[in-house]
């Protein structure tokens, strides 16, 4: 199955349903504050020109007037004006005039404003070219009524005319400001409806992307909440089928992989269970082995005969505990007390048979008694030791099995003293009993039981064998340290 790419993520989507609402309103906030500094300019533009202004108009006319005529009668010279705090030198004072409303008209732009300081501006030349006929006329010393009478005539109404000048352009400049203040108005209502216009269909477009883009994302969402139901119920042909090229169709691709995965998987297990199912079906028809049952028989009979009847007592209980523990009600795990039992059962009646070729011994420690193993593990190694090492001996042997708790991992020996094995039967053994039971030629028990606790505790677990010729046989299982719990419907049967 190819892997799904994303082409268009979640991300980017959500990225660019973002970028259509912010960048309409960034824009409008931009042209906002434009239009407010531009505003904001013009109007500190206006209050300079009026503050400028009205300085002059409120001091100019009264200094002017005042320092040419204590010129004209005497009291001070045109050397000596600027010494006298209370007076301005006219020259001074009308340079100062002619540069401030020089400068205001570089910066003034509406027309009324412009013309009317033109005007003051003439008149301004006009004052101090009288202001310099009344300066010859003191320096020639002559002229003395001809200057008063020009204060009257002249000067007067000049200072008056530049007053009025400076009070017309004050009032232009206050229509100015009005002027501003209503375009600023009309220029606030003009983005308020567009703004409202523009919001609108900002709204409408966010909803349409909103309801595409969410629904590209629900859709395959709930589509994969069906698939996976259906796997939950235990449906694992089910396919998810996502085209949206984002993460929803990888996710929609990981859980199409994992349900296949999940269904080969199932199928294994199945597989393995019958496979299980058979070898324990197989492994329980070799523990009721009509052979076994028959020799069991003729040894209580011989007893009996024999004027031995507690001895066959013990090997009648011995073969009902024997059979007890191999049905165990139908559980497939039983305790490890259990399955000592099983095999001390076995080997009391072996001995009972093979009294001049077998002695055992049995060492597991109490501590293990209540950990789980599966029904039929240790008794499968006693007997092919019995079988397949005691009897070949022709000499009185013995078997050993131990069982110890190391690192979490319960180890099991099953030792004999019997004939052991070449090395190339050896190696020949251990490859049989790591392929499936039913494929062994030879060691089906042995390999029943490695098989077993593989499929049921994981592969680190198993069966090891070691054996030399002439020096016996070591089987050592090694399964996890687990404590039994058996099951309600297991403790009913």
């Amino acid at each position: 199955m190819q892997a799904a790419k994303v082409k268009y993520s979640i991300k980017h989507k959500l990225t660019l349903l973002s970028m259509v609402v912010a960048i309409p309103f960034l824009v409008m906030v931009i042209y906002l504050i434009y239009a407010l500094h531009n505003y904001s300019n013009a109007y500190d533009t206006i209050v300079s020109n009026m503050t400028v202004a009205n300085n002059y108009n409120l001091n100019f006319k009264e200094e002017m007037d005042e320092s040419l005529y204590k010129l004209v009668v005497g009291y001070v010279t045109f050397e000596t004006v600027g010494d006298d705090k209370s007076l301005q030198d006219p020259y001074v004072l009308l340079d100062e005039l002619r540069n401030e409303f020089g400068n205001l008209m570089r910066i003034t732009t509406d027309g009324e404003s412009r013309a009317w300081l033109q005007i003051l501006l003439r008149n301004i030349d006009t004052l101090e070219a009288r202001v310099d006929d009344i300066k010859a006329n003191i320096e020639n010393e002559t002229g003395y009524d001809m200057n008063i009478e020009m204060l009257d005539n002249n000067i007067y109404i000049l200072t008056e005319l530049i007053q009025d000048n400076i009070q017309s352009y004050i009032y232009y400049q206050t229509k100015s400001m009005e002027h501003l203040t209503e375009q600023l108005n009309v220029k606030v209502h003009t983005f308020t409806v567009f703004c409202g216009i523009l919001l609108i269909l900002l709204l409408l477009l966010v909803v349409m992307l909103i309801v595409m883009i969410v629904s590209g994302i629900i859709r395959p969402i709930r589509e994969l909440s069906q698939v996976t139901e259906k796997v939950s119920e235990g449906d694992f042909s089910v396919r998810a089928h996502v085209d949206s090229e984002d993460e929803v169709a990888v996710l929609a691709d990981s859980v199409n992989s994992m349900t296949e995965s999940i269904e080969g998987l199932v199928q294994k297990i199945k597989e393995d269970e019958r496979k299980m199912r058979r070898a324990d079906l197989r492994l329980l028809q070799e523990q009721i082995n009509p052979h076994f049952l028959y020799n069991t028989l003729d040894t209580i009979v011989w007893l009996i005969e024999g004027n031995d009847p507690d001895k066959a007592v013990n090997v009648v209980m011995s073969l009902s505990e024997f059979f007890r523990l191999v049905l165990s009600k139908g559980r497939e795990y039983i305790t490890i007390q259990e399955e000592e039992l099983h095999i001390r059962s076995y080997l009391e009646i072996q001995q009972v048979r093979y009294r001049d070729i077998l002695e055992y011994e049995i060492q597991i420690a109490p501590e293990l008694y209540q950990y789980k193993i599966l029904k039929l593990t240790l008794q499968p190694l006693v007997e092919n030791s019995l079988y397949h090492g005691i009897k070949y001996k022709r000499a009185k042997g013995t078997i050993s099995v131990t069982g110890s708790l190391q690192d979490g991992m319960i180890h099991f020996m099953v030792k004999d003293n019997g004939v052991g094995m070449e090395e190339e039967e050896l190696a020949k053994l251990k490859e049989e009993i790591v392929k499936p039971c039913q494929d062994t030629e030879k060691g089906f028990g042995l390999a029943n039981v490695n098989e077993r606790i593989r499929m049921n505790f994981g592969t680190e677990y198993g069966m090891k064998i070691d054996s030399a010729k002439g020096k016996g046989t070591c089987v050592e299982i090694i399964i996890p340290a687990v404590h039994y719990a058996a099951d309600r419907s297991e403790q009913d049967v």
